[in-house]
């Protein structure tokens, strides 16, 4: 794989309150000069404590203690055999693309051969299922233009097939690049995961034409990155897409050069940020460690070893409370009520409506808490439903309209006009803000 060495320093974890062990970056540790070098250990510790029994295991989130060598706690065994037993369950019925690309990447950091996924008396070649799955998203975009799910499920479909070593990934990996260069409105989230997945295949490939259009690709994302940083004082897209971003530029080093990166600039921006997100702290926490999803098929598994010692607290301090996605603690002497307006707006589909209506919430609330004192004031107006994610609870229907992957519709959010990065999870809305969901296309 095209990696060449960070130049950041990795420095310390605490130890009786002195610098001990090699966690994270020198960047993150400057910026971070009013409090001790533990934002690694406290990061895969936010990581651990994210796991819920009672929710589908994340790979995300596997896949970042794997990378970051934090694989001896009991949150870590129980993903491990989640994600097979969930494999074997689901892949090839309930699973997008993408998500079967995220558990071979799982799978993959945790030395373990996705081709032959054992679990509940079965044997799964989950590298098979994703690869019949890309076809599918390949074929899609062929007639359509567009994909089955999205080019961020596209992009990691060709990195776990590259990194599997799958015979079939260069041919969708042409096709990404294709859509790369044809397309100028495309997420910095999946350019970085397009990034390191032709960045893959770039290594792999030995056709002239191939490597020169992945080349022209890799050099027009990582330059578009370092312009959008330089731009934005540091920050590539949003700081939700920073982790991606960084893994990114880290691993196409010698793509862009000999212009400079302004790392430092950069990890300043993430670490000066309270990640809530489980996932997004997955994204991130490799990159501090000069990591990318490009190591998740090079683990050096004979000689594991955890850099960043947790505590053995989990599972006995598990709660369905404690432990689900995007929960945050509110200390009650701070809490007190604050307004605010929230609207719903279809002009899309069917029947066009428009309705508003002000709650009371207390301070602190999520997002998520306005949609509830919303449809419990008047349920036949604001009642909604909610999917479970990786990255909290996604809304997914509103006054009985609900999103379509089909129709490439989703209920989008804004505040005060703007839309938001955050999802009705972990979103906080401030005194007399107004919240809108405009059903909208992508």
């Amino acid at each position: 794989m095209l990696a060449v060495a960070l130049s950041l320093g990795v420095l310390l974890a605490l130890a009786d309150g002195l610098v001990a062990q090699s966690c994270v970056s020198a960047q993150c540790l400057a910026s971070l000069s009013s409090h001790p070098g533990d934002l690694v250990p406290k990061m895969v510790q936010q990581l651990e404590d994210s796991v819920n029994t009672d929710e589908l295991p994340n790979p995300s989130v596997l896949l970042a203690l794997n990378l970051a060598g934090a694989t001896d706690s009991e949150a870590h065994k129980w993903l491990l055999h989640e994600i097979e037993s969930d494999a074997v369950q689901r892949a090839q019925k309930d699973m997008s693309s993408g998500q079967v690309a995220l558990y071979v990447l799982a799978l993959l950091s945790s030395c373990k051969d996705p081709q032959q996924v054992q679990a509940l008396d079965q044997t799964l070649d989950l590298v098979q299922v994703l690869q019949k799955k890309t076809d599918e998203e390949i074929a899609k975009m062929d007639v359509d233009g567009v994909p089955i799910t999205t080019l961020f499920s596209v992009s990691l479909d060709v990195l776990g097939l590259c990194l599997a070593g799958a015979a079939g990934h260069q041919e969708a990996a042409v096709v990404l690049a294709k859509e790369l260069l044809r397309s100028d409105s495309i997420s910095v989230d999946s350019r970085a995961v397009a990034a390191l997945a032709l960045n893959c295949t770039y290594e792999g490939s030995d056709v002239a034409e191939v490597r020169e259009l992945l080349w022209e690709v890799l050099l027009g994302v990582t330059t578009g990155f370092l312009d959008e940083q330089d731009e934005g004082n540091g920050l590539i897209g949003n700081i939700y897409s920073m982790g991606l971003a960084l893994q990114a530029l880290e691993a196409t080093r010698v793509v862009y050069a000999p212009r400079h990166w302004d790392s430092a600039q950069a990890f300043s921006v993430v670490c000066q940020h309270h990640f809530q997100l489980p996932t997004a702290t997955a994204q991130l926490l490799p990159a501090l460690l000069g990591k990318t999803y490009l190591h998740a098929a090079h683990m050096d598994c004979a000689a594991r070893q955890n850099p960043c010692p947790q505590s053995s607290l989990w599972p006995q301090k598990q709660s369905s409370l404690s432990l689900k996605l995007g929960t945050t603690r509110v200390h009650r002497a701070s809490v007190s009520d604050i307004k605010v307006q929230y609207s719903i707006k279809n002009q899309l589909q069917g029947s066009s409506f428009s309705y508003s209506i002000w709650v009371s919430v207390p301070r602190g609330s999520a997002l998520l808490s306005v949609l509830r004192a919303a449809a419990a004031q008047e349920p036949d107006i604001y009642s909604f439903q909610t999917e479970q994610t990786s990255w909290g609870p996604m809304v997914t229907s509103i006054h009985g309209l609900a999103a379509s992957t089909n129709d490439r519709t989703y209920w989008q959010f804004l505040g005060d006009g703007v839309a938001l990065q955050e999802g009705v999870g972990s979103y906080k809305p401030s005194d007399g803000e107004h919240v809108e969901a405009v059903f909208s296309t992508y």
